[in-house]
């Protein structure tokens, strides 16, 4: 089990599953989203991720139809991305765990999007795009 919250501690959850197909993403909409150079991000099973507080203040962006960010009303920390196309899993963004992980990354994605002045972890390997074994 893996335990998560915000930054201010008003919405925390738990993951009773495994966190899949962790990716370290350099397209400029997770840049942005997170404010960082990449946002580090793996796949959850609905039915593992289960608010326990702070429902209330979850709020979303919704990016194109039927694909959101949800993020603290709060402290504006972002939780994790839905897609109405996939509702048996989310995004979540890991900087937001409070637990230590077993799972690791696989791959830089979206490589040629990074920021210029990020270096990569060259001991990973690295996609102009989703990794080759992600299903779209």
């Amino acid at each position: 089990m893996y335990q998560g919250s915000c930054l201010c501690g008003g919405v925390q959850f738990v993951i009773i599953g495994k966190i899949t197909d962790i990716i370290h993403c350099h397209c400029s909409l997770c840049r942005k989203s997170s404010g960082t150079a990449f946002a580090t991000n793996g796949f959850v099973k609905t039915a593992d991720f289960r608010i326990e507080q702070g429902e209330g203040l979850v709020q979303h962006f919704e990016m194109k139809p039927g694909r959101k960010r949800h993020f603290c009303g709060r402290c504006a920390s972002p939780l994790f991305s839905s897609n109405e196309a996939d509702p048996s899993r989310i995004r979540l963004r890991l900087g937001v765990l409070d637990s230590d992980i077993e799972e690791r990354p696989l791959s830089h994605n979206f490589v040629t999007s990074k920021a210029n002045w990020d270096s990569l972890d060259v001991d990973l390997p690295h996609y102009d795009a989703h990794e080759p074994s992600r299903g779209q």
